[in-house]
């Protein structure tokens, strides 16, 4: 009979290096994480072979005392928690009294440090596990970790490590994630002893382009938003700059970058109405919160997070993404603007609004600014249209039509270009889902109904979600038990072919059932529907019938892209075209 007896210490700490140091760069996670516990503000970190052959971390912070330093290494001892309250609303990044230890098991350690009222610095190592006495050493107020051959005495670990330049880029991503979330903390790295990062202490938006790049910034808008003790701020990535890979996904809780399923959902549910399927948004953010109304002791890496109402951060998230992502397209202009002419993005005043009824030509002044004025002073100076040109819209005024499929306007960066159907497309859904909200959707009841022969099954569906039907719009009555006869449509939809609708509507219920087509697939079912009127290809439009539509978008939320995550306009700047055709060179 096998026989129960307590595990070696040694065996204890190299178990928990499997869960905790699963490679280099969870090393050194553990130990940038504490050093901004031990309040640095300056962290060096020098590398070799990817981290497995060195990995050392020196900072600045308030050090460790000889008396501490042997506990340092031992398992469960911190200087974090010490109560089950504490555990409860921990507010440091480490806690668990694990990483030193489990570090120090499976390599050759040397921790040196000296607090900064001390007059002398102390080190002591660690190989494989076994302790050395204390000694005396030189070293400047802070802490130095420095980790030899990662793995050396568990052959079996070290084989799942692969590729040097593989294991340093797992490193330089735990690097970005702890620079992204203390700018207010320089840091540096080296790799094989060439320079790879270096940041100073920056604003917040200022390691965001430093990390990400001036492309990142450019195409995104800031989220600062409060609300019951919850803030969220950050940047999150305009949908026409999304990326086919979730290489720049950055979420932040109290400072701790995590993997967490609840903002993951609310992320993606704020992106689904104006993001194309197969692309993926960029974004950093930071969420604030009472650290007693989240659990971070969920998993030994802390990179997992358990909210206490996970319900109320999802809709809070969601929300607040949503509502800086549904900007108008005045915004939007003034951010593409920026973009293409290198400049930091701004947005215009808030409440500025270009509404215009549809059908109305635009004034002889406003394009007299723009084709008048304006050009002259371009060809004068060899730039873009001057500044005096303030009171043009935001997506300018209609040039002309090109191939039946697009618009093509100026305004005051240079020539926008719109697709037609796709900004058409979302002006009538966006109608749409307002009117939904609101209770039902308005009916237009038609003139001359449309009859149309039908399966049994399209007028069975018919007859019984009459009440459905109303709700989006419709009246569809049954003639016979082959023919269905359109008496109403949606408002917003009377110039669509009306049979062709109500057969795509039939077919959504049919398939998915009233109460989800009304509830889980609203989006989907109104999207259908508003591809059915929008303004299809090679349908020629006048002057008045252009401009109308640009002032729509400028009015509705999202309209930077189609129902389906495309964009519906582009804009490419007087500079832009001056290199094409090489002027000034």
């Amino acid at each position: 009979m096998a026989v129960i007896r307590e595990l070696p210490e040694l065996l204890i700490n190299q178990i928990a290096a499997g869960e905790v140091i699963e490679r280099p760069a969870a090393a050194l996670k553990e130990l940038l994480e504490n050093s901004l516990d031990a309040g640095a503000c300056d962290i060096s970190v020098q590398l070799a072979g990817g981290g497995a052959k060195l990995l050392k971390v020196s900072d600045d912070g308030h050090g460790i005392g000889k008396s501490d330093l042997a506990l340092a290494l031992a398992r469960h001892a911190t200087s974090k928690i010490s109560t089950l309250e504490d555990l409860e609303r921990i507010a440091s990044l480490g806690f668990r009294g694990e990483a030193l230890a489990s570090i120090a098991s499976v390599s050759n350690l040397t921790l040196t440090s000296r607090m900064r009222d001390s007059k002398h610095a102390w080190s002591i190592a660690a190989e494989g596990g076994t302790v050395s006495d204390l000694k005396p050493a030189a070293h400047e107020s802070g802490t130095s970790v420095e980790v030899h051959d990662l793995y050396f005495n568990t052959p079996a670990r070290r084989k799942f490590l692969k590729t040097e330049s593989t294991e340093y880029a797992h490193c330089d991503e735990v690097f970005k994630r702890v620079a992204l979330a203390r700018p207010d903390v320089a840091f540096r790295l080296l790799h094989n002893n060439r320079a790879q990062w270096h940041f100073k202490t920056q604003l917040p938006g200022e390691r965001i382009s430093a990390v990400l790049g001036d492309d990142f910034s450019a195409a995104a808008i800031p989220v600062d938003e409060h609300s019951a003790g919850l803030r969220l701020s950050g940047l999150v990535g305009l949908p026409a700059a999304a990326r086919g890979a979730r290489d720049a996904q950055y979420c932040f809780v109290n400072g701790r970058f995590v993997r967490d399923k609840v903002l993951a959902h609310a992320l993606r549910q704020a992106y689904q109405d104006v993001l194309h399927h197969d692309r993926y948004p960029a974004y950093v953010l930071f969420v604030e919160i009472d650290p007693a109304r989240v659990d971070v002791n969920v998993h030994p890496t802390k990179s997992e997070v358990r909210f206490r109402d996970s319900q109320a951060i999802h809709q809070f998230v969601f929300h607040a993404v949503s509502r800086a992502l549904a900007t108008s397209v005045a915004g939007g202009a003034a951010q593409a603007a920026a973009t293409t002419a290198g400049a930091p993005a701004h947005s215009l005043p808030p409440g500025t609004q270009w509404g215009m009824p549809l059908g109305i030509a635009q004034p002889a002044a406003a394009y007299e600014i723009l084709f008048g004025r304006g050009r002259a002073a371009a060809a004068d100076t060899g730039a873009g249209l001057p500044d005096a040109s303030a009171g043009i819209p935001a997506l300018g005024y209609a040039l002309a039509q090109l191939s039946g499929i697009y618009i093509l306007a100026q305004n005051e960066h240079g020539l926008v270009i719109v697709d037609i159907h796709a900004a058409h497309e979302r002006i009538v859904y966006e109608k749409l889902k307002l009117q939904l909200d609101a209770d039902r959707i308005a009916m237009q009841p038609l003139l001359i109904p449309v009859v149309f022969s039908a399966a049994r099954i399209e007028v069975a569906t018919a007859e019984d979600h009459a009440e459905t039907l109303a709700t989006i719009g419709f009246e569809i009555a049954a003639l016979s038990p082959t023919a269905l006869a359109v008496r109403g449509v949606p408002a917003a939809l009377k110039d669509a072919d009306a049979g062709e609708l109500a057969r795509d509507v039939l077919a959504e219920i049919q398939e998915f059932g009233a109460s989800r087509v009304l509830v889980e697939r609203q989006n989907e079912l109104l999207s259908t529907m508003a591809c059915h009127t929008a303004v299809r290809a090679n349908r020629t439009l006048g002057v008045p019938e252009m401009n109308a539509l640009l002032r729509e978008m400028e009015a509705t939320e999202r309209s930077g892209q189609c129902n389906h995550g495309r964009p519906t306009w582009r804009q490419i700047s007087v500079a832009e075209l001056d290199k094409l055709f090489m002027r000034g060179r």
